[in-house]
């Protein structure tokens, strides 16, 4: 590899100005503790002088046993017409405990007039005294010109004064920001190679993501010779968010030729760029580059016969590199090569030349048509596929079930599913409550099967979703609904189809309970009633 490039992440601070986003104490030290695995060579904590969610942070941190990431802390340069020996927030940021500040300053001459009004002079003479205050402290630091491509193209020879000055006071770092993520990519490349004439301080990249170019611009300043590139995972932060470090790394790394963490690391960033998605709680895009779970699926039957010849047919780099997977994905645009590839992937066997796959392939394609959809119910295909091989065990069968709502004026709405079942022969009829409709069948069902399948204790519906498949049928339309399921292990995803909610939902919750149930010893050789479950259609 070539040269090296330090990543900067800054979600513990920029992204969670991203709106939905809070991250508490705990929260943000766990992520800092994945960022650190990752190899990242720096993590902005926060702002310490703004709030004490911050402070708390700060003083924990140096309890977590970090191997590669330095621990910065943010802040501004000293107020206008003040010392910096008595600003509260370099103060602070030196009190903070870390090694390394990470300080912004004015670059476009409007913000000096319009946003902090002060003059041009008094604005450089912030940005030294901040510096140097900083660095007589033994503080590494990182000064951040704020706005710096747009001050640029406004007047390029004020927005040099200013980073010409960071240097003079001792600036370890120079990093020009495109807060407003307007620059384009042939900008980006002329600034920063005229701005590396001017300064011999290393340079980095901090980019918005308002033009959805944030990768792009990222990519070309390391080009032009920015050896630091800022950023967040998933791309948090505000507005449009910051540049998305789950791209730039493998784009770097794997395009470029940019050494930025160990291959071992490169390979743990799908995990924690879902690991940091879970605790901000913010769902990550299916088709995010790189690490999202669609960005190695394959779905049309042409794309899938070609993949299963050679991967890179249809895929830019090994899944693996960057620790995400291959998938092949069944649905009515499916060929037969879908079918035997994830036939493979569950341990059945399944010919090409056999009438069964094309027998089922059909089937999945009818189900399709009625408003079936089995990309996000991978668990409902895979009962349907072990069904079409004789390799499909019943453990319950439904005889009837029941649901009553009620409703009076001054008590709220309460559900009760009454349900009998078939389960090794013998007929269970238990009733429960609920919190609706859907809850109350679920606690009735698994009333019903516990006592013969324990292990169903672990497991939990974790997600519901409905989607309404024809609006013109207004309340009379045909709904899907998806459910995912956990246990301790794994989760996994079910759907049903129907006119009746209700219904669908009873569809989506049996498969869900059947999965669960897969190759569970206490099932073999039990089921002594062999007949489809209950009202299952497919």
């Amino acid at each position: 590899m070539s040269d090296s490039i330090k990543i900067f992440d800054t979600t513990l601070r920029d992204g969670t100005q991203g709106e939905g986003i809070s991250l508490s104490v705990e929260d943000k030290l766990k992520i800092a503790q994945k960022l650190d695995e990752l190899g990242v060579h720096y993590i902005e904590g926060g702002w310490p002088g703004s709030n004490g969610k911050d402070i708390e942070f700060f003083n924990r941190v140096q309890e977590l046993n970090l191997k590669h990431a330095k621990v910065t802390a943010f802040g501004s340069t000293r107020r206008k017409n003040t010392r910096a020996e008595d600003d509260v927030n370099l103060n602070t940021l030196v009190e903070s405990g870390v090694k390394v500040a990470t300080i912004f300053g004015k670059s476009w001459d409007f913000h000096v007039h319009e946003a902090i009004q002060t003059t041009l002079e008094e604005n450089l003479e912030m940005i030294f005294d901040s510096v140097r205050f900083l660095k007589n402290k033994g503080l590494e630091v990182i000064y951040d010109g704020e706005h710096f491509f747009d001050g640029y193209k406004n007047n390029p020879e004020y927005a040099l004064q200013t980073i010409r000055k960071a240097e003079a006071a001792g600036a370890d770092w120079i990093v020009l920001c495109d807060t407003n993520g307007g620059s384009m990519p042939e900008e980006v490349t002329s600034i920063v190679s005229e701005v590396k004439k001017h300064i011999s301080v290393p340079l980095g990249i901090h980019a918005h993501n308002d033009c959805e170019l944030a990768v792009a611009n990222s990519l070309a300043a390391v080009r032009a010779g920015a050896r630091q590139v800022q950023g967040t995972i998933n791309g948090y932060g505000e507005r449009c968010g910051n540049v998305n470090l789950c791209s730039v790394i493998p784009n770097l790394q794997l395009k470029l030729n940019y050494s930025c963490v160990s291959e071992a690391q490169l390979e743990s960033l799908s995990s924690v760029a879902r690991y940091v998605g879970e605790i901000a709680n913010i769902s990550m895009p299916m088709n995010q580059p790189y690490v999202g779970s669609a960005a190695f699926a394959h779905k049309g039957g042409i794309h899938v016969s070609a993949i299963l010849k050679h991967a890179s047919t249809y895929e830019h780099i090994i899944p693996e590199k960057v620790g995400n997977k291959q998938r092949v994905l069944v649905s009515e645009l499916a060929g037969q090569s879908n079918l035997v590839s994830k036939a493979a992937e569950l341990g059945l066997a399944f010919d090409q030349q056999d009438g069964r796959s094309r027998e089922i392939i059909s089937r999945i394609k009818n189900l399709e048509h009625e408003g079936y959809q089995f990309e996000g119910a991978d668990a409902s295909l895979e009962l349907l596929m072990r069904e079409a091989a004789g390799d499909s065990i019943e453990p319950f069968v439904l005889e009837s079930f029941k649901i009553f709502v009620e409703k009076s004026a001054d008590r709220p709405v309460s559900s009760e599913a009454f349900v009998k079942v078939s389960v090794k022969g013998q007929t269970m009829y238990t009733a429960a409550e609920g919190d609706g409709p859907v809850n109350a069948l679920d606690n009735a069902l698994r009333k019903a099967l516990i006592p013969f399948y324990p292990d169903l204790l672990a497991m939990h519906l974790s997600d519901y979703k409905v989607r309404v498949l024809d609006d013109k049928g207004a309340t009379a339309s045909k709904v899907r609904v998806l459910i995912e399921s956990r246990n301790f292990e794994s989760e996994w995803n079910t759907v049903g189809v129907s006119s009746n909610i209700i219904e669908a939902s009873w569809f989506a919750l049996v498969d869900s309970f059947r999965y669960a149930l897969i190759g569970k010893s206490s099932l073999e050789n039990t089921a002594s009633d062999t007949r489809p479950v209950g009202l299952i259609n497919h």
